[in-house]
């Protein structure tokens, strides 16, 4: 069952077209991070989802449905800016929270404010931006939801309570709940996710199970005495996606028989090669912004 259904969303400011023809679906029980550069359009299209912007067109479902208010006694979204009210305590919108939500749970709750060692007693406003995060966290996950929509939701968080928010997630999905997650950081997405979709101008470029994209490429560097030169015929090669180059480091990224690339490289005497997996970030940079030095690419 897909949880989270967005078909088709098209989004415009006038002449702006902030979200192209986007489509996205995420199953229940998953965990899918959205990667994208500043003005990507993360935010529009979860805010569009919410029935908190309207959509120039396309269709938009969670649990099956159109989101209405009642869909938020199941939903939790954690916006990028968030939207506390800052003349409360913590304890105060933690107690709002409860009166709120028929399925919060208090002591989950209380766990989740020692989790992130906060203090029941300060007020919203005196807070740091990383700990009104945890706060939006804390109150997102304190109502078990079956859905959360998080955007950057480790956002000023320090090293170890962005751990303890990836942590929440994995959980969460673990127990049956459904994540859609933004983040500029492609090393939370890598850890939490199975699942990841890159937009760039608002158009969906690539979208799938990371375990498999990183397994479809081999990363073959190549490091040379002076500055790297590719072999004739390596960027032609069809095992061969595109070759990029820095200096005296070549990299080729290869579809298949990376070993017979490495041979091939060693016949030109650098003084090191070897075989990488392909990471998450070499996926985004490629969709998002292709090499910086590229020789060339593959048919």
């Amino acid at each position: 069952m897909n949880t989270i259904a967005i078909r088709n969303l098209t989004k415009r400011y006038g002449d702006q077209l902030a979200v192209d023809d986007l489509t996205l679906e995420v199953e229940e029980g998953s965990v899918c991070g959205l990667l994208g550069p500043n003005g990507a359009g993360k935010t529009t299209a979860f805010k569009s989802l919410l029935g908190l912007l309207r959509p120039t067109s396309g269709t938009l479902e969670v649990l099956g449905a159109p989101v209405t208010p009642a869909t938020f006694e199941s939903l939790a979204f954690v916006p990028e800016r968030n939207d506390l009210y800052e003349w409360m305590t913590v304890g105060e919108q933690l107690a709002l929270a409860r009166r709120t939500y028929k399925t919060f749970d208090p002591k989950r709750a209380a766990e989740l404010g020692a989790l992130f060692k906060l203090d029941s007693r300060k007020k919203i406003k005196r807070l740091s931006k990383g700990q009104q995060s945890a706060v939006a966290l804390t109150l997102a996950f304190a109502f078990r939801p079956r859905v959360l929509v998080l955007d950057e939701p480790s956002s000023g968080l320090d090293p170890i309570f962005q751990r303890v928010a990836l942590d929440l997630i994995i959980d969460a999905a673990a127990s049956g709940a459904t994540v859609l997650f933004s983040s500029h950081q492609v090393g939370q997405v890598e850890r939490a996710a199975d699942r990841v979709a890159i937009l760039k101008d608002g158009k969906l470029v690539l979208d799938g199970n990371i375990d498999t994209l990183k397994g479809e490429e081999k990363i073959v560097e190549a490091v040379f005495e002076q500055n790297a030169i590719a072999p004739n015929g390596l960027a032609s090669d069809p095992r061969v996606r595109r070759i990029e180059s820095s200096g005296r480091v070549l990299r080729a990224f290869v579809r298949s028989d990376s070993a017979g690339i490495v041979r091939l490289l060693e016949a030109h005497n650098p003084k090191a090669v070897s075989v990488y997996d392909l990471a998450l970030e070499d996926i985004f940079l490629g969709a998002v912004a292709g090499p910086a030095n590229a020789y060339g690419e593959a048919s």
